[in-house]
């Protein structure tokens, strides 16, 4: 097991959120935690990373399901501000803005 390089902080909307979505979507935001703390706030391995704006990214979980959080360079916090349904994600990028 690999020692934590950063730590994870999970906003408590987002966590209770994951306590009612279906099984397979939890355990793969877990491995996104574990990787956010080993690897670090760019994933590019996981399916639709993207950067946002604001040091703010996000990836899916799943077809229906998404995690969103915000790292400050220079810092080892990597805080998860939003997990649960794409239709509700605060996707406030540039794109969106035009």
């Amino acid at each position: 097991m690999n020692i934590p390089i950063y730590r994870v902080v999970i906003k408590k909307k987002a966590e209770k959120r994951m306590r009612s979505v279906p099984l397979a979507v939890r355990d793969a935001f877990v491995a996104l935690c574990n990787d956010l703390e080993e690897k670090g706030p760019f994933q590019p391995d996981w399916p639709n990373y993207s950067p946002l704006d604001n040091n703010k990214f996000h990836c899916h979980l799943s077809f229906n399901y998404v995690a969103c959080w915000k790292w400050e360079k220079g810092t080892i916090i990597i805080e998860v501000i939003y997990a649960g349904s794409r239709e509700s994600a605060p996707y406030d990028t540039k794109k969106s803005q035009r």
